[in-house]
C-alpha cells in the first residue's frame, strides 16, 4: 500500500512540473488561470495522500484551507482577465 501511495505522489509531482510549464508558457491568460487552478487541485491531492501515508487527520484542515484559497484565487484571476480590475469601486457617491 505504501508503494502505491509513493507512486501516486511521484506521478502527481511530475504532473505538477508539466502544469508549471503550462503556467509559464501558456499562450492565453485563460490557460494560465486553468493551470493555476490545476496546481491547487494537485497540491490538495498531494496533501491528502501524505495525510493517508502518515495516518493522521491533522492535514484535513490544511486541505480545506488550500481549497478555499484556490477557489478565491481562481475567481480573482478570472475577474481580472474579464474586466481588468478585481475590486470595482463606485465613485458616484
Amino acid at each position: 500500500m505504501t508503494y502505491f501511495l509513493w507512486g501516486a505522489i511521484v506521478i502527481i509531482a511530475l504532473s505538477m512540473v508539466a502544469i508549471l510549464y503550462r503556467l509559464v508558457k501558456g499562450p492565453h491568460p485563460s490557460d494560465r488561470v486553468v493551470a493555476l487552478d490545476t496546481i491547487g487541485v494537485a497540491l490538495i491531492c498531494l496533501v491528502g495522500l501524505f495525510s493517508i501515508l502518515v495516518d493522521t487527520s491533522f492535514f484535513l484542515e490544511i486541505i480545506l484551507l488550500l481549497a478555499i484559497l484556490s477557489f478565491i484565487g481562481t475567481i480573482a484571476f478570472s475577474k481580472f482577465i474579464e474586466k481588468g480590475d478585481i475590486i470595482t469601486r463606485d465613485n458616484s457617491r
